[in-house]
């Protein structure tokens, strides 16, 4: 599957919850159209090209490692990481989606990447036999953040480096907006993510977990380029649960949309996130 820069229509049927571990899909096809798209567009960012290069240096994988990421996607970092550990080591991509794992798969497919089924909570690991992990925006979406960072020290060796990269939603920042209809937006939002503040709290669940965390903590603002904007397609979503819910009315969904739609057009549009990176290390 190719990379594709069109917003597909299918995105109108997309949910953050298709993230999500026990989401079920009505339309398999157009919500893996959906997946692929969002995490191609992330992907393109510069912001997020920085703090994934920055997180791949600190734990700086090496010949003969292995190397293992969470939540893996459509397999570019997997990709990454075996040209640095390949042909002695190995690259593993943990991707519970088949759709998704089927795409990186594909991708992937000169690479010498591996991509097997597997969770957060229950990684197809053994005790101490993982060099190097990296995890980017899945505790977000788990119930149990605390035991993946678990899961993750205990599949590290002595040695062994982890990243943990995701975003904090109440960083979120968005121009134009009426500052009461974008907090009850936000919070609507918050209430459909198991962990929306997730950037906030690795620190401590990773400490917490055995590991001894890095001083240096990565960041870094995602803004939305204009050419997402202008057409906010997961802002309409959005708002459409929101009015579900009863947190905004359709006329404030609306006058929402179309000023941020109208401002997006001119360039004059903004819409951030902050994400955040932990490295901790396996010591014990």
């Amino acid at each position: 599957m190719a990379i594709d820069d069109t917003i597909p229509p299918e995105l109108d049927d997309f949910r953050g919850e298709s993230f999500q571990k026990d989401h079920v899909a009505t339309d398999a096809d157009a919500e893996l159209a959906g997946l692929v798209f969002v995490l191609d567009a992330q992907e393109r960012l510069p912001s997020v090209q920085r703090l994934r290069a920055w997180s791949l240096a600190a734990v700086a994988p090496q010949a003969g490692d292995v190397a293992v990421d969470i939540g893996c996607g459509t397999g570019a970092e997997v990709c990454r990481m075996a040209a640095l550990v390949r042909p002695a080591g190995r690259a593993v991509g943990i991707e519970p989606h088949p759709g998704l794992r089927a795409v990186a798969k594909t991708r992937a497919a000169d690479s010498g990447a591996e991509f097997v089924d597997g969770e957060a909570l229950a990684l197809p690991f053994d005790d101490a036999s993982v060099d190097v992990v990296r995890c980017e925006r899945v505790f977000q979406h788990l119930p149990d953040p605390a035991g993946a960072a678990r899961e993750i020290g205990r599949i590290l060796r002595p040695g062994g480096r982890a990243v943990v990269i995701d975003s904090d939603w109440a960083s979120a920042v968005a121009r134009p907006a009426d500052p009461d209809v974008l907090r009850r937006y936000n919070e609507s939002m918050w209430r459909r993510i198991p962990n929306p503040f997730a950037g906030r709290d690795l620190r401590p669940q990773l400490q917490e977990a055995g590991l001894v965390v890095d001083a240096d903590i990565g960041s870094t603002a995602v803004v939305f380029p204009d050419v997402l904007l202008a057409d906010p397609v997961m802002l309409r979503v959005n708002c459409g649960l929101a009015v579900q819910e009863g947190a905004l009315t359709q006329d404030e969904a609306d006058r929402f949309v179309t000023e941020f739609t109208q401002a997006a057009q001119r360039g004059e549009a903004f819409l951030a996130v902050t994400m955040f990176a932990v490295v901790a290390r396996q010591t014990t």
